[in-house]
């Protein structure tokens, strides 16, 4: 007779995974005080996680899992304890205050228990290890259901490719305001974990900042584009305006415009072919 086994159960959850950057170095420095200032932190992050909903997974070495059903409480509490922790042992220097890194995911898991694994805790956990000392990551699917409901800013970091994940994953720093960030650490404190670092041209997205990330995203774009192209697109915006101020009752800024934008678009193909012209004449 065939033996049965159970079905694993799987859910959508959200998952956070914090640990503390350069925890090693720390414990070298000094054992029993870097054990008793992670016990207080710990249950200070563990009374925030309660607020939200949450439940803390696991805990080992430096390590905390916790999961929310709610995204938007998962950020809002990760938020909360950057803060909480960033005001504690304000005497101690930099280099001995302890920083927790956090990383945050919306996935699919594995439920054993009162445990969870898969891709949902593995992305999680490799955001917090690309997290900057007191810094929050998130991935592309938390940051689609929260970037319009809490008000702080967001950076996009690009897609980040993962130990363990086929797809490159997606993240965005959360901009805390008022935060100082040290320098990322690996967990034996003697070499610096890698960074996610924005991509160039990568638009930066912010609740509080929206109208100055907007200005900034079109005058990246604009400065990339032919000179040409960028003049004609200035004269046109500013034959819109003179349209606009002088009644829109009658249109006309339309047909210079596109005149410019044709004649600016044709000059800059032609300039293109005559340039990869000479560099195979060269070749």
């Amino acid at each position: 007779m065939p033996v049965m086994t159970e079905k694993l159960k799987r859910r959508l959850t959200t998952v956070l995974c914090a640990d503390v950057s350069g925890y090693t170095r720390l414990m070298e420095a000094d054992e029993p005080g870097t054990l008793a200032t992670l016990r207080r932190y710990r249950m200070a992050m563990a009374s925030l996680i309660e607020r939200h909903d949450g439940r803390i997974v696991n805990t080992w070495g430096d390590a905390v899992i916790a999961e929310f059903p709610s995204v938007v409480e998962a950020v809002q509490c990760a938020i909360e304890i950057q803060q909480e922790l960033s005001t504690q042992d304000p005497h101690l220097p930099e280099a001995r205050r302890m920083r927790f890194r956090i990383g945050i995911n919306l996935g699919d898991v594995m439920v054993d228990g009162s445990d969870i694994y898969g891709d949902g805790v593995n992305i999680a956990a490799r955001l917090q290890e690309m997290a900057e000392p007191g810094g929050i990551l998130i991935s592309g699917p938390v940051y689609d259901q929260v970037h319009n409901k809490l008000s702080v800013g967001f950076d996009y970091l690009g897609p980040q490719q993962v130990k363990n994940v086929a797809a490159p994953v997606a993240s965005y720093r959360v901009a805390l305001s008022g935060t100082t960030f040290g320098q990322p650490e690996s967990k034996d404190g003697l070499e610096p974990a890698p960074k996610a670092t924005a991509l160039s041209g990568a638009p930066s997205f912010g609740v509080q900042a929206g109208s100055r990330t907007r200005v900034r995203v079109v005058s990246n774009w604009l400065a990339d584009l032919p000179r040409a192209l960028r003049a004609a697109l200035v004269i046109s915006v500013f034959l819109f305006l003179i349209n606009l101020f002088s009644g829109l009752h009658r249109v006309w800024f339309h047909w210079p415009a596109v005149s410019m934008l044709l004649i600016a678009t044709l000059w800059t193909m032609f300039r293109q072919v005559r340039k990869n012209k000479r560099r195979t004449g060269r070749d």
